[in-house]
């Protein structure tokens, strides 16, 4: 009870024992001094004396042990915890438990800087895998995604970790390669499979088990390519050249009619001669303005990732398209009007393409207008460009510039398809209006390196507007 009074006292834990270990190293004396007394060797009084004598010699012997087994134990149960502790400030007289703090110190060091090395390791893996442009997905041996990168978490939602591959795609067929490999009867496997949802994709899938040397619960890594952009881009090419074949066909199949007619039936009628020639002529300057657009539309394209860096002046690109399509405007008998707003200065682009490209809505407005009207050229500054569903546009202010002619209205219908590559409406080519098909294919592509946007509206009362937005930075 001495004892237990003095626990707090001496920062002693009561769940110690150490009253328990007194009595049971004083138990043979204690048998010893029984036997003395009981045999009347030494008297009652004397056998107390020196038990009570025996038992404080033991409490003074195992008092500092005791007690500094009792701070050790404080101070690595503060260590396991995570609480920062400094070993220095534990104060230890006994050597040996000095050296276990040393040892134990020495130890937390070490597995400390293995943890930070570990969790550097880990942020730094993480932080390259994100990086990478496709989905990769580790799994468990029931198929549990473990991880994935921010592609994957992207593509597929954030909580992709709390999903199964079988709840996360639709394919028996990938479903079944992932257990194939995962069953270990194949190492890896490749294949391609499509996805329904979010949209509908096509992938390369890569799925391999991992080496048997790595740690965790992962045992197998899938990584996806998407095939789907490849996919679009080699259909449209596909369309591109069917389409292209199917252009320049017509005019030379013209030609080749009529150089086969002047070699035989009317190689002697002047006038058949006269009149066919023309018509060739026409003929071999469509395809002459038909490859020209072509091998523009490819240049623009090629350029497609490469950011303008021109100072480019959108006064001065007016004045000069204004003057150049003149005569032109003049053989309809309309009138090229120009209103640029004060203050528009500079924006920074290609100047080559932003002049052909007002040029060539400029030219059409002129061509589809109506004679005897006014194509109007407008210029200004605006806040910001209008948001895009088949581009990126760039934030801030841009310059919006603007071509009107007067015309019929043009339906929704065609509207749409303006942009498409070799469209053009049933109406011109009634109309036999010539033309390409191609002149707002390359105004789009060159808006889409700018990250502006072009837009169209068209009325009955003020006729047919395009309007091309272009940043100022």
């Amino acid at each position: 009870m001495i004892f237990k009074r003095h626990y707090a006292l001496f920062d002693i834990e009561k769940s110690n024992r150490f009253v328990d270990r007194i009595l049971f190293l004083s138990l043979p004396s204690a048998l010893v001094f029984i036997m003395l007394a009981a045999l009347r060797l030494i008297s009652p009084a004397l056998a107390i004396i020196s038990y009570i004598l025996i038992m404080i010699f033991n409490t003074v012997l195992l008092f500092p042990i005791t007690f500094e087994l009792q701070q050790l134990k404080k101070y690595i149960s503060s260590l396991a915890q995570g609480e920062k502790i400094d070993g220095q400030d534990v104060k230890l007289s006994e050597k040996e438990t000095q050296e276990i703090i040393e040892a134990v110190n020495a130890m937390h060091r070490f597995w400390a800087q293995k943890a930070d090395s570990l969790e550097a390791q880990s942020i730094s893996d993480a932080a390259v895998l994100d990086t990478l442009p496709d989905p990769i997905m580790m799994i468990d041996r029931s198929g549990n995604i473990l991880g994935a990168n921010l592609s994957s978490r992207n593509m597929f939602g954030n909580k992709i970790t709390d999903k199964n591959v079988e709840n996360l795609f639709s394919s028996n067929n990938f479903i079944d390669a992932v257990n194939r490999v995962l069953k270990k009867e194949s190492e890896s496997e490749n294949l391609i499979f499509y996805v329904g949802a979010p949209v509908n994709q096509k992938f390369y899938a890569h799925i391999k088990q991992l080496p048997w040397q790595s740690k965790g619960r992962a045992v197998a890594v899938i990584s996806l390519y998407d095939l789907t952009k490849a996919m679009k881009i080699e259909k449209m090419q596909s369309d591109f050249v069917a389409n292209a074949s199917h252009e320049l066909r017509t005019p030379l199949a013209i030609i080749s009619g009529f150089i086969e007619t002047l070699l035989t039936s009317a190689k002697d009628d002047a006038e058949a001669r006269e009149k066919f020639l023309k018509i060739m002529q026409d003929q071999a300057g469509y395809m002459s303005a038909l490859i020209e657009n072509l091998l523009s539309l490819s240049k623009i394209e090629l350029s497609q990732d490469e950011r303008p860096s021109e100072s480019v002046d959108v006064t001065q690109i007016i004045s000069e398209v204004q003057q150049a399509l003149s005569i032109r405007a003049q053989e309809r008998e309309i009138v090229i009007r120009t209103h640029v707003e004060d203050g528009i200065g500079e924006i920074i682009g290609d100047r080559q393409q932003v002049k052909q490209i007002v040029q060539n809505l400029t030219d059409n407005a002129i061509k589809y207008g109506l004679s005897k009207s006014d194509v109007t050229i407008r210029a200004k500054l605006v806040d910001q460009i209008p948001a895009s569903k088949s581009m990126s546009v760039a934030e801030g202010k841009a310059v919006a510039i603007s071509i009107n002619n007067k015309g019929p209205k043009i339906s929704p219908e065609n509207l749409a398809r303006l942009t498409e590559r070799f469209y053009r409406m049933q109406e011109h080519k009634d109309l036999n209006i010539k033309g390409t098909g191609l002149g707002l294919s390359i105004a789009k592509q060159i808006v889409i390196r700018h990250r502006g946007n072009i837009t169209v509206s068209s009325t009955n009362y003020s006729g047919t507007t395009f309007t091309v937005y272009l940043p100022l930075a």
